[in-house]
């Protein structure tokens, strides 16, 4: 169900398409704004009145509001759209955003192109390590849903191999093997020279959900979590 109280636990295809078309252009203009405001060099009397428009602007927003988190909404027969999603949230001008695909032969592989600019930096110019890991966690867990052995985070171990430029990337991930309501998966992110970040992980798909299928029967799809 959705963690919206105010928006019914499903809505129809056209009204996703609908909210997409609405939010997405918005999201990416407050998108280039974080940009904007980290890389500017106007004199401070712009910084002001910018900051002044971009109260009002907040304000104006803040007059109609959920309260707390967005949740997800269903659409019928399809997935999630865990909108506000730090990662992959089309309504979260803090995701990149990340779209996974799923790509190869291998079991539950899906692989993904984004660019980082300087809202994910760390030391100058170079991704933030803690970055690489939230795009990994993301990864891994898409190629689990993929493979139709969802779950969420046990552990996540990195290794980082090389410095992540800021810039375009290329995200890899695949299941190696599930045991039950385990699974296990690997993962990479791929600068211009190659692998920078290593990532295995293990996802356990929760015992309520596991309690959910049982009642609703095995052949059920699981759930999958962002």
């Amino acid at each position: 169900m959705s963690l919206n109280p105010d928006r019914p636990p499903e809505i129809t295809p056209e009204e996703l398409a609908e909210q997409a078309a609405l939010y997405e252009p918005f999201t990416q203009a407050v998108r280039e704004l974080i940009d904007a405001t980290i890389r500017t060099t106007v004199d401070p009397a712009t910084v002001r009145a910018a900051q002044a428009e971009v109260e009002a602007i907040t304000a104006r927003l803040r007059e109609q509001q959920v309260d707390g988190p967005l949740g997800a909404h269903f659409g019928h027969g399809r997935a999630r759209q865990p909108w506000g999603n730090t990662v992959v949230g089309l309504r979260n001008p803090v995701a990149p955003p990340l779209r996974a695909v799923p790509a190869g032969d291998r079991l539950g592989e899906v692989h993904a192109e984004v660019v980082l600019g300087a809202a994910y930096e760390g030391p100058p110019g170079l991704v933030h390590g803690g970055v690489s890991s939230l795009l990994l966690d993301q990864m891994l867990g898409n190629a689990a849903a993929a493979a139709r052995k969802p779950g969420m985070t046990a552990y996540l171990n990195l290794t980082y191999r090389q410095p992540t430029p800021l810039g375009p990337l290329r995200l890899e991930a695949w299941v190696e093997r599930s045991e039950g309501h385990k699974t296990y998966a690997r993962g990479q992110v791929i600068g211009p020279d190659g692998p920078t970040v290593e990532a295995e992980g293990l996802f356990v798909l929760p015992r309520w959900a596991r309690e959910l299928l049982a009642a609703r029967g095995a052949t059920e799809v699981p759930p999958t979590f962002e």
